[in-house]
C-alpha cells in the first residue's frame, strides 16, 4: 500500500512516498512565499518502474493547488512532465519571464 506525505521545515522539505512502510521515493522541495521549487525526484532502488515518480508528481501538484502555490520545476523529471502535458499543469506551472 502506497502513501505520500509532504514534510516541510521552515523552507526546505520533501514529498515522501512510502510503499508498505518503506520509503520508496522522494522529491526535494522548498517553499518561499507562493513559490514551490522542486529540485530533484528520486525513486529508491527496487521501486523503479512502478509509476512512483508519477505518484510523487501527483502529490506535489495537489499540494500546490491546495495551498495556492506556483511550481518552479528545476527537477528535470518534473520539467519534462510539465512540457509534455502543459494543459494539465498550466495552473501551477510558474514559467519564469526572460
Amino acid at each position: 500500500m502506497e502513501r505520500t506525505e509532504v514534510v516541510l521545515g521552515k523552507v526546505r522539505g520533501e514529498v515522501q512516498l512510502f510503499s508498505d512502510d518503506k520509503k520508496a521515493g522522494k522529491m526535494d522541495i522548498s517553499v518561499i512565499g507562493s513559490k514551490l521549487t522542486v529540485y530533484h525526484t528520486e525513486v529508491s532502488d527496487g521501486f523503479e518502474g512502478r509509476g512512483f515518480a508519477g505518484i510523487l508528481l501527483e502529490k506535489l501538484v495537489g499540494y500546490a493547488r491546495e495551498h495556492d502555490l506556483k511550481i518552479v520545476p528545476l527537477c528535470p523529471y518534473v520539467h519534462a512532465q510539465f512540457k509534455r502535458h502543459p494543459d494539465e499543469y498550466n495552473d501551477v506551472w510558474l514559467k519564469e519571464q526572460m
